[in-house]
């Protein structure tokens, strides 16, 4: 089958600076709008790797996101946000980028070009085949992350991905692949658009659809949220209220003595408070 780089084709909007800011605004928010409904396309193959992805994590892997550029920055939000969202390790969730933590902030040249270094930033974790490895590269081509897969393939690591592209390099390498296509760019080839977009919102999928099924939601609340300021800890204090039907004053006091809403409202219920 042919591939063809729907991410890199002309905008279907020309002469953007002669456009004034009202109409540069309503027609990037007019092809925002496609995003969501691409997404609800590819909702079968989030699906499936979803699924992979909680069947390792209950056997006590770990799932890595591997990118380069803006793919692998949104990796590493989505991992970083994982242990406060949901009171889980830092080691469960990790995201890796190509050229290291200086390219989060600043673009390291030709990192993406590896054939060799993500496989050796894997490594540095000890990866073996009780994780999963997800890549991310709106173009589907970037060498870094394929051959990280290719490898991981090779030592029956099971792999996924995220990709904006249909039929790309990337997607015949993972044996889950997502393919959310989101067509051409407001500017040509800015891909940290409409693709970026899909991908951090099939990264907000895949994370909590799986810390639900590992049991780090109850209801809809984040029992297991870490509380690391005063906002959370006014939401965890009102979480125990509503679940245990006690005065502010109490909840609070549980809150303190038990450092999380489950062992809180867990330690009331079992008289152990």
């Amino acid at each position: 089958m042919s591939f063809t780089k729907t991410t890199e084709q002309d905008s279907n909007y020309n002469h953007l600076e002669s456009m004034s800011i009202s109409e540069l605004l309503k027609n990037i928010n007019n092809e925002d709008k496609t995003v969501p409904l691409a997404v609800n396309k590819a909702l079968p193959q989030i699906e499936n790797l979803v699924e992979q992805i909680v069947n390792k994590l209950k056997q006590g892997g770990r799932l890595f996101y591997i990118g380069a550029g803006t793919s692998g920055r949104l990796g590493i939000l989505d991992a970083s946000e994982c242990p406060p969202t949901f009171g889980v390790s830092h080691d469960l969730v990790i995201g890796i980028i190509a050229g290291g933590d200086t390219a989060i902030r600043k673009a390291v040249e030709f990192a993406e070009d590896s054939l060799s270094l993500g496989w050796e930033d894997l490594q540095a974790y000890n990866i073996t085949n009780k994780d999963i490895v997800v890549g991310i590269a709106a173009s589907g081509t970037t060498p870094y992350v394929i051959s990280a897969l290719e490898k991981c393939n090779k030592n029956n690591i099971i792999t996924g991905c995220i990709t904006c592209n249909f039929n790309s390099p990337l997607s015949q390498t993972a044996q889950y692949p997502i393919e959310v296509i989101v067509g051409p760019e407001f500017v040509t080839g800015s891909s940290r658009m409409k693709a970026g977009t899909a991908q951090k919102l099939v990264l907000n999928m895949i994370t909590t659809a799986t810390m639900i099924q590992l049991g780090h939601v109850k209801g809809n609340k984040m029992v297991d949220m870490q509380l690391s300021n005063n906002k959370l800890v006014n939401r965890g204090a009102k979480m125990i209220m509503a679940e245990l039907n006690i005065p502010q004053k109490d909840a609070e006091e549980l809150l303190n003595k038990f450092g999380s809403v489950r062992l809180a409202v867990q330690n009331y219920n079992d008289g152990r408070t």
